[in-house]
């Protein structure tokens, strides 16, 4: 596993954990990782051949957060390896025109998994509901929650649904060669989540709109200009339409997918 100790990952490591399996996990800094006793935590690192050749000995199935500069190589030793399966963590913006360099930034990641001749599974999560765990600041400090687009609608999906899906993809036949997108159970904007999150803490929470230069200022203090132009867009085109809401939660794992209400009732001390 590559991303273990992530927001997606930790959920992922409990459930195959739970489910029997053998779990080896690559981390830069394995005293640090805090993952489960059980878990094999490699010390590597993702651009040095010898560390992912070590760390590919022996595995079989592979769950892949990628990043920049490493898909490559991650997979010339995979494919020396000669690894069953290859899982990518990939993003919903690869179907979306709007979505600029964000989209091609993944498509390329899926591009180079599947010109690798491995057997390959694509998850394709949109928004994450843990993205809005950057308002906890505002909502600690004074009830506000600051953001641009307050009528852009996404189907925000909890990370525990994707590692779910990511887990079921793993250890079930039958999804090499496929590309799952994942949403949670709902078309919600912006204003829709605050309010949500307000009742779940039962506090009265306010919406400040930003304007997309106010955001853009934000977000390039720890974002790539041409990232946070790519995401300032791709919402700025959701205004005023409904997401679109996907079933594979539901189809791979027998259940409903979490609600936003779910989501932050779970982190609501975050908020608190």
């Amino acid at each position: 596993m590559t991303g273990a100790t992530g927001n997606v990952g930790r959920h992922l490591v409990n459930l195959l954990l739970q489910a029997g399996e053998q779990v080896r996990a690559i981390s830069r800094n394995p005293e640090r990782a805090g993952l489960p006793d059980g878990v094999e935590v490699v010390r590597a690192d993702m651009s040095k051949a010898d560390d992912l050749r070590a760390a590919l000995r022996g595995a079989d199935r592979a769950f892949l957060l990628p990043a920049a500069g490493q898909v490559d190589g991650f997979l010339r030793e995979a494919t020396e390896a000669g690894l069953g399966h290859v899982v990518l963590l990939s993003a919903l913006a690869v179907t979306m025109e709007q979505a600029g360099v964000l989209g091609s930034v993944h498509a390329g990641y899926e591009q180079a998994v599947a010109g690798s001749g491995l057997p390959w599974t694509f998850l394709r999560p949109g928004a994450f509901m843990a993205n809005d765990l950057q308002w906890a600041p505002g909502v600690r400090n004074d009830g506000v929650v600051r953001a641009p687009f307050a009528e852009a609608a996404t189907a925000p999906v909890d990370e525990r649904d994707i590692a779910a899906v990511a887990a079921r993809t793993l250890l079930d036949d039958g999804h090499a060669g496929k590309a799952y997108a994942l949403t949670g159970p709902a078309s919600l904007t912006t204003a829709e989540r605050v309010r949500i999150l307000g009742e779940v803490l039962g506090r009265d929470l306010r919406l400040e709109e930003l304007s997309p230069e106010q955001a853009r200022e934000q977000m390039i203090k720890h974002t790539p200009a041409v990232v946070a132009d790519s995401v300032l867009a791709l919402f700025a085109s959701f205004v005023g339409k409904t997401a679109d809401v996907s079933p594979v939660v539901r189809e791979l794992t027998g259940r409903a997918p979490h609600t936003y209400a779910n989501w932050a009732a779970g982190n609501a001390a975050a908020f608190r």
